[in-house]
């Protein structure tokens, strides 16, 4: 059977079997960028995006993704003009053996994608399905956190003076409480009412 897709923004078709998973077609033909780790989508070597969620490609059905708009690594930059998360990663040296690179950079792009201004924590927790066995993950946390300072404002992001995630005075946290983002500096100028 065919399936036809979008893959790093150009429209493909492929002869796949019913059986076959993502992975497997992504790199036969020749997006070799998502790694073959666990094939139980526990260890994040394989992440894509698709339809803009990173995906554990190794376990995802090749007919789930017919018609769907697919991202991997080798859409991102190339080595003259790096994205600016593969750039923060090897500005901070989190590359290491490069094998679970990768999932990890797709990973952290989604992430900053929806949250542009994410803390250690939430970096942490985004990534906690990616497993690195080369680090303690301390370099790669702090690549995503300086990819926070230069990633471009995501699509509907106010950038004409308006109030975006980074700069808002209070965002609504989990449980419907509100965390206040203005410094100390900006609370003591303000005096009180």
């Amino acid at each position: 059977m065919d399936i036809e897709c979008t893959i790093n923004g150009t429209e493909r078709t492929f002869e796949v079997s019913k059986s076959e998973l993502l992975l497997d077609v992504l790199r036969r033909n020749g997006y070799t960028g998502a790694k073959r780790g666990c094939d139980t989508g526990a260890c994040g070597f394989c992440t894509v995006q698709i339809d803009g969620e990173p995906t554990m490609s190794c376990i995802t059905p090749v007919t789930a993704v017919d018609g769907a708009s697919i991202e991997t690594i080798e859409g991102l930059g190339t080595q003259d003009d790096l994205h600016p998360v593969q750039k923060a990663f090897v500005d901070h040296s989190a590359l290491q053996c490069g094998f679970c690179i990768p999932g990890m950079i797709m990973r952290s792009k989604a992430l900053l994608e929806s949250n542009p201004s994410p803390s250690e924590a939430e970096v942490r927790e985004a990534l906690a399905d990616n497993l690195c066995r080369c680090t303690g993950y301390k370099k790669i946390v702090e690549a995503v956190l300086d990819a926070s300072e230069s990633m471009p404002p995501a699509e509907g992001v106010a950038t004409d003076g308006g109030s975006t995630p980074a700069d808002a005075e209070s965002a609504a946290c989990g449980d419907g409480c509100t965390l206040d983002r203005r410094s100390e500096q900006d609370l003591e100028t303000e005096g009180s009412p």
